[in-house]
């Protein structure tokens, strides 16, 4: 089976592809900010490095968050319009399980993503799965119980927090182990469901996108209207 992954929740653009469980070809794009211009050509790349074309394609992954709205929109309407364009399925998994499954799935594993706005998206997982989450909230309240859940991350031991946040952190976390966990396309591929018809894409925005619609203003008195 030749699997196309793709996944733009986070400032990574990831892609690759992925043969019978053994991936053939992938990249990471570090803090690429631009998703849109280059997931394309980094497609095309990853099915050239594999010696493949779009007809070889059985089945395409792709992350559906949680993640800032544009990067999502991008990573999973393209992969809507891939699939679409060669009638193959598309199944959408949650970026923060395949980030845990890339770390091994340890006993009490907290993944946290950047959200933006000083705020981190966080999953939370016990035996390899998921007990909490995803939620989103800022980096010092991790653990908090919240409006939408009542849970509390009594133990943790392996993190997965982009590092930048990592000193935001409640104190109670401060002595974690703080690790890296990418959501590569192995792992995407691992955590999905091929068992049956996948469900139609759902993208975890968690919260209203940044871009508003600007209200309307009145206009100025002198403006002179003509009598109809």
């Amino acid at each position: 089976m030749n699997i196309l992954a793709i996944d733009t929740a986070t400032p990574a653009l990831i892609v690759g592809v992925v043969c019978d469980g053994a991936t053939r070809s992938e990249t990471v794009l570090n803090d690429s900010r631009a998703h849109n211009e280059l997931l394309v050509p980094a497609t095309l790349r990853m099915l050239n490095d594999a010696h493949l074309t779009f007809s070889d394609l059985d089945a395409i992954v792709v992350g559906v968050g949680p993640g800032p709205f544009t990067g999502l929109r991008v990573g999973m309407a393209t992969a809507a319009a891939f699939g679409d364009a060669r009638h193959i399925p598309v199944y959408g998994v949650p970026t923060h399980d395949a980030i845990a499954h890339n770390l091994g799935d340890p006993d009490n594993l907290l993944v946290a993503t950047d959200a933006r706005r000083k705020e981190v998206y966080w999953s939370s997982y016990h035996g390899g799965q998921r007990v909490a989450g995803p939620e989103v909230c800022q980096p010092a309240r991790l653990g908090e119980p919240t409006p939408e859940s009542d849970y509390r991350l009594d133990r943790v031991d392996v993190m997965s927090v982009p590092a930048k946040l990592a000193p935001m952190l409640p104190a109670v976390l401060q002595e974690t182990t703080v690790v890296s966990g990418v959501p590569l396309p192995a792992d995407l591929v691992a955590v999905a469901d091929f068992t049956g018809k996948p469900e139609p894409l759902q993208p975890l925005y968690l919260r209203r996108p940044d871009a508003k619609e600007p209200t309307k203003k009145a206009p100025s008195p002198a403006i002179v209207r003509k009598e109809s």
